[in-house]
């Protein structure tokens, strides 16, 4: 069939160019329509649920919000695991999904149990859903400076919510926007007990005057006078003094009706905060963060907003300006422009190489015209399956540029040897031969690269997001190959391949190849058992590098901004906050290669934000590295920052924006390392925490270790006495709602202000809460009148939590380890024994390793089934070629020797072992394979055509046939190692990851053509020596004489 499809392209040129260009016209248009993205969308698909339960402590909120939810959520189908975050009035519950399930679709799901466990949660307990957002959904943050000082935080807070949050939302492809810091404005009525007192009122009266006092109600339509008139009833509440105007009708007569007014200060107030965002240690700020809905183009958002904040900025107040703060387009344009140059100059590479040994301009034209079409037959594929272009995309048709062009190579090199001092015509049956005799191996060839592949397209979770994108797009590039391998390129080789072809000896690099290899096979042929041993022991020398090469899951992408993310101790202020942030900001901003700080502490007003005011998260931009100090690197400047920011009580974390996001999606640990105490008693936890930390943080290689404090948080706790309960003829619900109400505070009502609504919040004034000793006065009313709160309630301090996590409904503490100068997997294993040792876990209660160990664990188990399959696989398709298993497993015998060349590089670079240097050793054994497949066929061919009868003339056979291969496999080694040297040696972003996948290829192509050039044919010569007929002794061919004259 292949051998039919090659003679009809030839025969039917003009109809394949035709057809060719039709591909170049429909992959240039889709190209420019691909979705842009820095890296794939590594986030799991997940359902956030935000509980908004005001004024409950964390352990009220878990005990009746978060774990009937979490609990409920546990049980939705194709649910992975369920997290929760317990706070202040707050619960974020996120169900993760199994891979590839439909985002809406699981949204579904959640909606249904929500919807089946409603009636057991508290009545005024608010359930949302977050976002249809990825973990990778914060693309833009921005932040609201005044440059006059006429407009506060409220005013920029206003600003912020009722205005550019909307105008924001409104642009396609955003799912929110967040606000950030400032003041939320809300009217306070403050209670004062002594007149509630006078006035005989209580705090259920006045909560529902208030009430009653904020509405408006319709009545239909009246028709007057052949005239339609709409009724309506006003009431709304518009600002202070229609609060302070509301009448408290708890007791009506001939005297004046108290208001509320009278028996309250009405005042504007800032609402309770729970984050806090700041820009360049000069003050606080309002921010915005704009998040991307699951799915989209996150560069033509990013776009649309910029736009979109252009048009608006003429609508904002004198003074105020719109500062960005962080911006993924800049991350996107740089890595998406650094590899497509790596392309560009692979492209050349290409060329040079191959006009270098062919020196026949029209056969380079070949490659020049193919290639590219070959490149956009992959977009195609891309645009159509709506894979975004990022640094792994673009970075499989970048390691897959060599083996593309290989098939190519070798047919025309194929036609060039027929066509050596003769003319032929394309349509001559010499043409058609020379281009079918290698188009089958070429084929089956291409294939075996594709199947090799396999192993990453196994790869599940976070790791398979990563390279999956890799394996998509190199698997299109070499089915685009092998396609037009027996297509487009014979088409071009009956155009272009014409007029005089030169002998390959008149090439001088050819010649001195030639003149190097010969002694070199000849030698190998006479020796095979010294050959064999010698290749055993290159294998056996690898020992030594591999043990002394360290792990890691990934290394770490370099996204040109950094995230400072440490944890201060729990019971921190909003004020304290505010400051502590500011202080750190100003620290870092001392380092010269820093140019913005923008400072967040606490959580954003968000579901994908779950973060508590314990938790900063500063996003540090760097000036462009030609800016920065002579010899600095992001090393250095961590190292610098670390000397620069030094408070007591935080430990230093210096992460990447979005691979910190999304291992906290992930797993909730935001560094490399975390250790997960799971238990039903949250203050042993904190004791195992404290403990696991102090052993950790003695093992080399740890730069910081902190354990969260789960119950070090500060509780007033107001607990009923029964016995004055009953005395006085007073119910617990009577006390729980002076907690709630007067101590607490409560929103009542809103008001409604044009397109602005503010709460209304009902609360006992500021001096009578200011100490437990006023708390204590404040009135219950009972059967007996008025009596202080003291009188029926003790009123103690107690610690408890100031947020609760819990992993599949069991309550968690975890441990956050940030190390550095070691190797993820050695520093495992140390802290690993020592935790194991030192660490006495009780009954009940459970250590579980998270971050980077978890992800090694299932690349580890998984490669370990799948790797084997897929050799089967390989073998099976080798014999399916050549119909002969000792030649099948002759290309799987000298695979192992074609990685040495790359483990003794990686060794040589530093380099760890991981998932992208496992990707880049997949990669050159397809190539190895494919290597061996068509050496065999050209020493098949020889032997065939010679038909020895003797070892001597077997081996004159055999050398003939490696040497028709000398060429083509010296283009193609050099066509690869001159396109993947731009990018093993080259900079710029994705570079960390890209390299990790070049240097096992470079130098696998170092020693996998030796082993096709060398050890296959000696290893063909001894199988082909078993077959030989006997000799008779003195025979020209016979073994003694051939040893005899060697």
């Amino acid at each position: 069939m292949i051998e039919q499809l090659i003679i009809w392209s030839v025969r039917n040129r003009a109809l394949v160019l035709v057809l060719a260009t039709m591909l170049t016209l429909a992959g240039t248009w889709l190209m420019d329509r691909l979705s842009l993205d820095a890296v794939p969308d590594l986030s799991d698909v997940q359902v956030i649920i935000r509980a908004t339960h005001h004024g409950h402590a964390p352990q009220v909120v878990e005990d009746q919000v978060t774990y009937p939810l979490a609990t409920a959520m546990l049980a939705a189908p194709g649910a992975r695991a369920v997290r929760a975050y317990s706070f202040t009035g707050d619960a974020y519950i996120y169900v993760i999904f199994e891979d590839g399930t439909d985002p809406y679709w699981a949204r579904t799901r959640v909606l249904e149990a929500l919807s089946e466990i409603r009636e057991r949660l508290p009545a005024d307990a608010k359930i949302v859903l977050g976002p249809d957002a990825s973990g990778v959904g914060w693309i833009y943050q921005y932040a609201l400076v005044d440059r006059t000082g006429k407009h506060d935080l409220a005013d920029l807070r206003t600003l912020q919510d009722w205005f550019l949050r909307y105008e924001l939302t409104s642009v396609p492809g955003v799912a929110e926007v967040a606000t950030l810091g400032g003041m939320e404005k809300q009217y306070e009525v403050r209670l004062d007990p002594m007149r509630m007192e006078r006035e005989e009122l209580n705090y259920h009266q006045i909560r529902h005057a208030i009430a009653d006092a904020a509405q408006e109600v319709s009545g239909s339509m009246l028709e007057i006078a052949e005239a339609e008139y709409l009724l309506r009833g006003k009431g709304y509440l518009r600002g202070i003094e229609d609060i302070k105007r509301v009448p408290l009708l708890s007791r009506w007569d001939f005297s004046a009706v108290p208001r509320v007014g009278d028996i309250a200060s009405v005042v504007e107030a800032p609402r309770s905060r729970r984050g806090i965002a700041e820009l360049d240690g000069k003050g606080e700020t309002v921010g915005g963060i704009v998040v991307m809905r699951h799915d989209e183009n996150a560069l033509a958002i990013i776009e649309r907003i910029e736009a979109r904040l252009k048009e608006l900025a003429g609508s904002l107040p004198e003074g105020v300006e719109v500062v960005e703060t962080y911006n993924r387009a800049q991350l996107i344009k740089r890595a998406v422009n650094t590899l497509s140059h790596r392309l560009l100059e692979e492209f050349f590479a290409v060329v040079l190489v191959c006009a270098a040994f062919l020196l026949h301009l029209r056969s380079s034209l070949i490659i020049v015209i193919s290639l590219p079409i070959g490149i956009l037959a992959a977009f195609v594929v891309m645009a159509l399956q709506g894979i975004t272009a990022n640094i792994m995309s673009l970075g499989g048709i970048a390691i897959a540029i060599g083996a593309m062009v290989d098939a190519t190579i070798v047919m025309i090199e194929n036609v060039h040897k027929r066509m050596e001092g003769q003319q032929v015509l394309p349509d001559s049956p010499l043409f058609i031969d020379a281009l079918v005799e290698v188009g089958r191996p070429l084929f089956i060839s291409l294939l075996i690269i594709t199947v090799s592949f396999i192993p990453i397209f196994a790869l599940e979770a976070q790791e398979g997001r990563m390279f999956a994108p890799l394996a998509y797009t190199k698997t299109y590039a070499m089915a685009a190959a092998a396609g037009i391998s027996v297509t487009l390129v014979p088409a071009l080789i009956a155009y272009l391949v014409r007029g005089r072809i030169r002998r390959e000896a008149d090439n001088p690099l050819n010649r001195w190849l030639m003149a190097a290899y010969r002694p070199v096979i000849n030698a190998s042929l006479r020796h095979p058992l010294p050959t064999l041993m010698i290749a055993v022991l290159l294998v056996a020398s690898t020992v030594l590098p591999w043990r002394q090469l360290g792990v890691e899951f990934m290394p770490s992408l370099n996204e040109g901004d950094l995230l400072y993310m440490p944890s201060t101790m729990p019971g921190l202020s909003a004020g304290k906050a505010a400051e502590l942030l500011q202080q750190t900001d100003r620290m870092i901003l001392t380092v010269p290669e820093v140019e913005q700080v923008s400072g967040k502490i606490g959580r954003a007003e968000t579901a994908t934000d779950p973060a508590p005011l314990t938790m900063i998260e500063t996003t540090i931009r760097l000036k462009p590295e030609s800016e920065w100090r002579e010899g600095m690197t992001l090393a250095t400047i961590r190292d610098a920052l670390d000397e620069a920011v030094q408070v007591p009580g935080l430990t230093n974390t210096w992460l990447m924006p979005i691979s910190a996001r999304i291992d906290m999606l992930a797993t909730g640990i935001r560094t490399p390392v975390g250790i997960k105490v799971a238990g039903p008693d949250l203050e042993v936890i904190e004791k195992l925490g404290q403990q696991i930390e102090r052993v950790v943080a003695d093992v080399p290689g740890t730069r910081s270790a902190f354990a969260e404090r789960v119950d070090s948080a500060r509780y007033i706790d107001i607990e009923m006495n029964p016995e004055s309960a009953a005395l006085y003829g007073v119910s617990v619900g009577d006390v729980q709602e002076v907690v709630r109400t007067a101590v607490g505070g409560e929103d009542v009502a809103w008001t409604i202000e044009g397109r602005e609504r503010y709460p209304v919040r009902l609360r006992m004034a500021p001096r009578f809460r200011e100490s437990l000793a006023r708390i204590a006065q404040i009135p219950v009313d009972t059967k007996r009148g008025l009596v202080p709160l003291g009188d029926v309630a003790e009123i103690v301090i107690h610690d408890g939590p100031a947020m609760i996590k819990s992993e599949n409904a069991r309550l968690n503490g975890w441990t956050y380890i940030d190390i550095s100068g070691t190797d993820v997997g050695t520093w495992l294993t140390e802290a690993g024994a020592r935790v194991a040792s030192e660490v006495e876990i009780p009954a009940g209660y459970s250590l579980t390793w998270s971050g980077q160990h978890e992800y090694l664990e299932r690349v580890t188990q998984r490669l370990t089934v799948i790797v084997p399959l897929t050799l089967g696989l390989i073998l099976v398709l080798l014999y399916i070629n050549f119909r002969n298993l000792t030649e099948a497993l002759m290309v799987m015998l000298v695979l192992p020797l074609a990685l040495v060349g790359g483990i003794w590089l990686l060794w040589l670079l530093d380099y760890h072992l991981s998932v992208a240097v496992a990707v880049g050793f997949i990669a050159v054994a397809g190539v190895a394979a494919e290597f061996g497949v068509v050496m065999l066929v050209y020493l098949d061919t020889a032997v065939h055509n010679a038909r020895p009868q003797g070892r001597k003339a077997l081996n004159a056979a055999i050398v003939e046939g490696a040497l028709q291969r000398l060429r083509p496999k010296a283009m193609t080694a050099t066509v690869i190692i001159a396109g993947l040297l731009p990018i093993l040696l080259g900079g710029g972003t994705g570079s960390e990851v890209m390299k990790r996948i070049a240097a096992p290829m470079v130098g696998g192509m170092i020693t996998a053509p030796l082993v096709s050039m060398v050890l296959l044919p000696v290893l063909y010569s001894l199988w082909q020596q078993s077959m030989l007929p006997a000799q008779q002794p003195g025979s020209p061919d016979s073994p003694a004489e051939t040893a005899d004259s060697n």
